[in-house]
């Protein structure tokens, strides 16, 4: 997984480009109407339920814009919210807040969406075993923010991105010449390069995770669009050897009939590729 100092860099560069992108040369809506020394207060409230998160972020966002805004919090990332809540207030110069204020509405409200869907998800699998991962499926740009939005609602990453662990899906399997050529083939790779990275390998059937056991050095099958039955099969067949991830067709209806397969993990897209955002709104209060 990336560290902690690589993810703080992809908040900054997301924050940085959101700027570019929204401000650019200036806001001047409020440049023409508002004086510079203006100063006010505005508060995040909630037209919705949910869980909320962004908050920390917002705070990041109001910092770069302008290290002398005020912020005041009330409710923290990953608290329930309803309709009615205040979340925090923020003040000192109007046109900083102003600057800001898209910026903060649509990252908190996309997140917030995110780690509500992943706390249903998180609640459907209590009392099992298994541990719900987020996917690559995120929206170009956003990724980071959408990733820590699944760990505020209690979810746990994959990969952040295609450099910080091998999966060996389907194609990679196909192109490689099969599964144990890929395996070989990627084993070979990561001694040359001294790279240590956790090597993951897509099974679309019982035959290939009976091939993949027979490689050592992978440390998770992913049982990808098994039906149930399958599914426990698999995780008969692998035991204790390496981990094993469900994914494919894991919805709030099938999320805990795969849990209660047996697998360590279940992974979903629609963790983030599927949800409504929340609707927030900042007002301005004095």
């Amino acid at each position: 997984m990336i560290t902690e100092a690589q993810f703080q860099n992809e908040l900054q560069l997301i924050i940085k480009n959101a700027i570019r992108e929204d401000v650019g040369p200036g806001d001047f809506s409020s440049l023409a109407c508002i004086p510079k020394s203006a100063t006010g207060k505005a508060k995040l409230l909630v037209k919705d339920e949910g869980i909320i998160a962004g908050v920390d972020f917002a705070k990041m966002i109001f910092e770069y814009i302008d290290c002398n805004l005020q912020f005041e919090v009330f409710i923290q990332d990953g608290m329930p919210v309803k309709y009615g809540d205040v979340v925090f207030h923020v003040s000192g110069c109007s046109q900083s807040i102003l600057k800001a204020e898209r910026l903060v509405l649509n990252s908190m409200q996309r997140m917030s969406a995110i780690a509500t869907k992943t706390n249903n998800y998180v609640k459907l699998l209590e009392g099992t075993n298994t541990k719900i991962l987020d996917t690559r499926k995120t929206t170009p740009g956003f990724r980071a923010c959408e990733k820590w939005a699944v760990t505020i609602g209690g979810g746990e990453n994959h990969r952040f991105a295609l450099y910080d662990m091998i999966m060996l899906k389907d194609n990679h399997n196909d192109f490689a010449g099969g599964i144990t050529m890929a395996i070989q083939k990627t084993k070979s790779f990561l001694k040359v390069n001294n790279l240590d990275l956790k090597i993951i390998v897509e099974a679309r059937n019982l035959e290939e995770i009976k091939e993949i056991l027979k490689n050592d050095g992978v440390h998770r099958i992913l049982i990808d669009n098994f039906n149930y039955e399958n599914t426990r099969k698999a995780v008969q067949l692998i035991g204790n050897q390496c981990q094993t991830e469900s994914s494919g067709n894991i919805n709030e209806i099938t999320v805990r009939h795969y849990a209660e397969c047996g697998v360590n993990y279940v992974s979903s897209g629609a963790l983030t590729h599927s949800v409504h955002n929340m609707d927030l709104s900042l007002k301005a209060t004095e």
